[in-house]
């Protein structure tokens, strides 16, 4: 059940509502949340319905490959593997080359969900 807690925000403010109270509402928003985007980032829209279809793309890429490749004569080139499903939070090989996505400048320092517990916790 979704409730609407933007006057309880306004207490923290007021020193009417605890840190603590505060991060247990954030740490149960839901997943469509803004705050868990920002935390968690793409992983946090992901479930395990997601995942799994996603693998079962990739065991289908594969699985067609293979059989492209058994059955193809001998004098033809060897197809190019299927690239994998991009999963949040799994860096592809090509991004590795490119020296991966930087912040960008001037967005300042990235807190960690670790930190973030500390804080609260």
């Amino acid at each position: 059940m979704l409730r609407y807690y933007a006057t309880d925000l306004l207490d923290w403010h007021r020193g009417e509502l605890s840190s603590r109270r505060l991060m247990v509402m954030i740490k149960h928003l839901p997943t469509e949340a803004a705050v868990q985007r920002e935390i968690h980032g793409e992983a946090a829209e992901w479930s395990i319905s997601d995942h799994l279809l996603a693998a079962t793309v990739d065991h289908l890429a594969v699985a067609n490959w293979m059989f492209q490749c058994v059955n193809s004569s001998e004098d033809d080139e060897t197809p190019d593997p299927p690239k994998p499903v991009p999963r949040p939070g799994v860096t592809d090989e090509d991004d590795e080359e490119r020296g991966g996505e930087s912040a960008e400048e001037g967005a300042g320092p990235v807190v960690s969900p670790a930190a973030l517990a500390r804080f609260f916790g």
